[in-house]
């Protein structure tokens, strides 16, 4: 997988001209592109991403909750009765369905979480499957070294194909090493899929110190929610003003160790809070570091499958 830190490179399927981009878009080097939910313009900005783009997979582990449990009836993809639209809360209900209507193409990105240590992520390119057998992929490494993956060791599997996320849990069947490394994994009865969701924000209460305005104004923040794109806090007294860029510095607590982190922002939104004592800002993170974004991703989806 190319680009910097793990990022995917874009699908023609995922963007296209007068849409709005489902995800952040970045180059190779993690710089930001084009930030989530702006509209591509024209075919030579399209060709442009789609030459040069990256997304980080990390930003739609939260898509799909990792408890397995099941939510609905299982489905087909032909399920949906024709010209019906369905409303945007039902836009978001996870549905299970057969791995016999999901088309998927060899070489699709797939992501194994390991079930009883879930920060522990590989990334895996689908060679195939037989039916009601098995499914093969390509051997799991960590810094370019390939994982020794026991026999019956269970994941939690995702993919992001297009505009939909698709998660079931498979385990280990067995590690081939000849002619190749590849690796069979349980073929699943069913697999839940749902509509991406953008920007899904978790529950937190954070103290975070931020830095912002013209002049140079720092203020105590009580952090609420938090996203990949952003995060939203209360302060004492309204500081800054929409637009302004500053820092905000906070500590999280990511795969059991405590992290610090210093994100660019720029002020979105300033309103009083219900009881008119304090003001609630939103802001959105600009020029994450690849280091910041890992740490990030870890406890948002961390914080996230906590809360389901």
């Amino acid at each position: 997988m190319g680009g910097a830190s793990g990022l995917m490179p874009i699908k023609h399927a995922e963007i296209s001209v007068g849409q709005a981009v489902p995800w952040a878009i970045y180059d190779e080097q993690g710089h930001l592109l084009m930030a989530s939910g702006v509209k591509v313009e024209s075919q030579h900005q399209l060709e442009g991403l789609l030459e040069h783009g990256y997304c980080n997979p990390d930003a739609m582990w939260d898509t799909i909750p990792s408890k397995m449990t099941p939510i609905s009836k299982p489905v087909s993809s032909q399920s949906a009765s024709p010209g019906s639209s369905p409303s945007a809360q039902d836009a978001h209900k996870d549905v299970l369905m057969e791995l016999d209507s999901v088309r998927w193409n060899v070489g699709e990105t797939l992501y194994l979480q390991v079930h009883d240590h879930t920060a522990v992520r590989y990334t895996v390119k689908l060679i195939g499957f037989v039916k009601n057998m098995s499914i093969m992929v390509t051997a799991p490494t960590m810094d370019g070294k390939a994982v020794i993956i026991r026999d019956g060791q269970t994941f939690i599997v995702r993919a992001f194909p297009g505009k939909k996320a698709y998660a079931f849990t498979a385990s280990a069947i067995k590690s081939v090493y000849s002619p190749h490394p590849y690796l069979h994994i349980s073929y699943p009865k069913q697999v839940r899929c749902t509509t991406i969701r953008q920007g899904s924000r978790a529950t937190v209460k954070i103290i975070a110190s931020l830095t912002i305005g013209d002049p140079e104004q720092t203020a105590a923040a009580t952090i609420g929610d938090l996203s990949m794109g952003g995060a939203s806090g209360v302060i004492k007294k309204a500081v800054g003003k929409k637009g302004d860029v500053g820092v905000i510095k906070f500590k999280v607590s990511a795969a059991g160790n405590d992290e610090y982190l210093s994100l660019n922002v720029i002020l979105r939104s300033q309103a009083p809070t219900e009881n008119g004592l304090e003001y609630r800002h939103g802001f959105e993170f600009i020029d994450v570091t690849a280091q910041s974004k890992l740490i990030l991703s870890a406890f948002v989806h961390q914080t996230l499958a906590e809360m389901d």
